[in-house]
């Protein structure tokens, strides 16, 4: 990895911490607005970023998480699914747009593994879990994907790493 590569991505990872801690209160429950989710977005414009987002939701979950070792199983295995099917669709798809459509659609629904988490873990409803963990992931990443384009008119991302 090029060193380039690697400091962009310690960044990376550093910001999805900072903004994990700075929501930890809505991040870990069962109706969850994690705002960090939005850099998952990154994958979109460079497959690059794929390890700074897994290294940031790993220590996000090992630093802040109530249930640490469940998080650190479901909550970085089920980000690690989601971000590889957006990187293999993009062979695909070529519109960025498209391709954070997909994004927020595949984190949306794969959800279902945090839902399971909470439900394991918590003895949660499975079903009521995945649908409000799912509607805060559609959110964050739906107001996310226009937020990240316009910050990629000022800073490209593609190149950026």
């Amino acid at each position: 990895m090029k060193l380039k590569t690697f400091v962009v991505n310690a960044v990376l990872a550093a910001l999805y911490i900072a903004v994990t801690f700075l929501i930890q209160p809505f991040g870990f429950t069962n109706i969850q607005f994690r705002l960090s989710e939005i850099f998952n977005h990154m994958v979109v414009f460079n497959k690059k970023y794929f390890f700074g987002i897994i290294i940031g939701v790993f220590l996000s979950n090992l630093f802040f998480s109530p249930m640490v070792a469940y998080d650190l199983i479901f909550g970085v295995g089920q980000s690690a699914i989601a971000l590889l099917i957006t990187i293999i669709s993009a062979k695909y798809i070529r519109s960025l747009w498209t391709r954070m459509a997909l994004n927020t659609v595949v984190f949306t629904v794969s959800m279902c593994f945090i839902a399971l988490e909470l439900h394991l873990a918590l003895h949660l409803p499975f079903l009521i879990t995945w649908l409000t963990t799912a509607i805060g992931e559609f959110v964050v990443m739906a107001v996310g994907a226009p937020i990240m384009m316009a910050i990629n008119k000022k800073i490209p991302f593609a190149r950026m790493i």
